[in-house]
């Protein structure tokens, strides 16, 4: 995965936004190879616009992103791909009137020259094997959790040492959410770093190795992904409960509860 460079992602002191108005400013983190990083925030935090920076999609108007140890902010977001970083964006955005296999080629259209779509593609149906069955299907005839993980495999098929998921269980009942998070997991057995934008603060950060909260288009907390799940501050703000965080396993849906102590204990 990623034969340019390892998939090790530093930022510092940046700003991007729309329009001429930076929405984030002075981010400064580190994402390290093999690593799963959650983003926490509310909607309008800056979470969608972090991951546009990083991939190419917006310019940023201050600071440094490298990756590998080499400075990217100024190259293009398919020079960017290249190099093992790629992007899935929000709202699965997949070609709903092309087949599952069409859509998986299309992934590592970018990369077709270096070879090894057919090892990305082994590699894809492995990790998501509920599409293996399901490779001439319309794309656009699969459920909602079908279509979120084919919006990931495409991403496989790139080869990426970094990927930057953006509100990956958006949309999904809760038994997708587990499953969608388990395979997240799976990704970084891969030897995948992950940038994870996403709502579900507490199945993201019980699967992180680190974690950092973004209030208002700044980096506000900081911390291991278990000591953020026990934050007072992170359980009031965004799991939903009051001061005792035990509540937040209690409140949430019985099936994530239970996935949720899961992944508790493995991170143990």
């Amino acid at each position: 995965m990623g034969e340019a460079l390892p998939g090790a992602l530093e930022i510092e002191g940046l700003c991007a936004g729309y329009g001429g108005g930076d929405v984030i400013s002075g981010i400064t983190l580190e994402v390290k190879p093999g690593e799963i990083v959650a983003l926490l925030g509310a909607n309008g935090a800056g979470k969608s616009t972090l991951l546009k920076a990083v991939s190419g999609l917006i310019p940023p108007s201050v600071g440094i992103i490298r990756f590998g140890g080499s400075e990217i902010q100024s190259l293009q977001t398919a020079a960017r791909l290249r190099l093992g970083i790629v992007h899935v964006p929000e709202g699965r955005q997949i070609f709903a009137g092309m087949t599952v296999a069409q859509n998986l080629l299309l992934g590592g259209y970018a990369r077709r020259r270096d070879g090894g779509n057919a090892e990305a593609l082994d590699l894809a149906m492995r990790v998501f094997p509920a599409l293996n069955g399901r490779l001439n299907d319309v794309a656009g005839n699969l459920s909602g959790g079908q279509q979120q993980m084919l919006a990931i495999a495409r991403g496989l098929m790139a080869r990426p040492a970094l990927m930057l998921l953006d509100e990956p269980s958006l949309g999904l009942a809760p038994k997708l959410v587990a499953e969608i998070f388990d395979l997240i997991s799976a990704l970084k057995r891969q030897g995948i770093a992950i940038l994870l934008s996403e709502q579900n603060a507490r199945l993201s950060l019980a699967i992180a190795d680190r974690g950092y909260v973004l209030e208002n288009g700044r980096i506000s907390l900081q911390g291991a992904g278990r000591e953020l799940l026990d934050s007072k501050d992170v359980a009031e703000k965004y799991l939903g409960v009051g001061t005792r965080g035990g509540k937040a396993i209690a409140q949430a849906p019985s099936e994530l509860a239970e996935r949720l102590r899961q992944l508790i204990q493995q991170a143990r």
